[in-house]
Formats: C-alpha cells, structure tokens, sequence
C-alpha cells in the first residue's frame, strides 16, 4: 500500500486564509477558475474576476507565490497552482427581530480558503535543425516553383506555330 512518503515530492509551497468573512461555496466559484492554471496567469484572471471572492483568492495566491519564491527560493514564472480548495468555517450566528415577537437566524458564515503552488518546468519551443534532405526539398520545390512560368511560355510558343501550320 503506498504511503505518502513514497510519492516523489515537488518543490512548492502555500498560504492558508482563515476566518474569511465569505460563504464557502461563493469562495469555491472563484477558486475552480484559477485550478491548474500557471501562477501569473490565474493573478490576471482573479484581477479581472467580477466576483467579491476574488480579492480574497488574489490575496492568498499572491501570498503563496510569495512563499515560493522567498522560503523555497523557486522562480515565479514556473508556478503551477497545484491545489486550491475552500473548507468551511465557523459560523457566526446573529437574529434578527421579526413581527410578533419572533427573531429570524441569520448565519454569517466564514471559509478557511488555502492554493498550494509548485515547480514545473517551463516549456520553450526549440527550433530544431532541418535535416539534409529537408533543405534539399525545399530547393527542389523553390526550382519546381520557377518552371511553371517557363512552361507556360514554352506552351504558347507551340500553340503559335501550330496555329500557324493550319
């Protein structure tokens, strides 16, 4: 059976806000944008965000990325938000007055919001080296391309004579 330590451990690091005054599932819309998403991309996505949920977010993904590049002294461009989750917080409980004597529950209710971030490799695109017979192809076709015109040229001066002949 395998144990947590067996898994190989990527570098990274995280940031935990609690007692967050927003409702939890407001919260989770918010974190399923940015899951999986490269660092700096899900800060643009969180800044542009419509939802009040997303000042938050961008605070504990910024503070995580933070993390990263001062504690474990990783590059913030190779981030990768690898886990982002809302647990549920404790829930303050007011009452409101209502007719007749009765008192209505408000709840007001807080999340615990935490984005793990970690290493990855940043993908460059390498050009690679065009092969011998690649660059003799693309001669051939450069040539290929030069002779339609002669062709052309070659095809009327024979239509000329042989309209002539007739």
């Amino acid at each position: 059976m395998p144990v947590k330590g067996d898994a190989p451990v990527l570098p990274g690091a995280r940031a935990v806000a609690r007692h967050v005054r927003i409702s939890p599932t407001k919260a989770r819309r918010v974190v399923n944008l940015v899951r999986g998403l490269p660092a700096k991309e899900a800060l643009t996505v969180l800044q542009f965000a419509p939802q009040a949920a997303s000042e938050q977010v961008y605070k504990v993904l910024a503070s995580a990325i933070a993390n990263a590049e001062n504690n474990e002294r990783l590059d913030p461009d190779a981030l990768l938000v690898s886990e982002a989750y809302v647990d549920e917080g404790p829930t303050m409980n007011r009452f409101r007055p209502r007719a007749q004597g009765r008192a209505y529950r408000i709840r007001k209710r807080t999340c615990h919001i935490t984005i793990a971030v970690e290493a990855v490799a940043v993908a460059t695109p390498a050009k690679k080296a065009a092969p011998a017979k690649k660059a003799a192809a693309k001669k051939a076709t450069s040539a290929e391309q030069a002779t339609p015109a002669t062709a052309t040229e070659e095809s009327a001066e024979t239509q000329s004579k042989t309209e002539g002949a007739e």
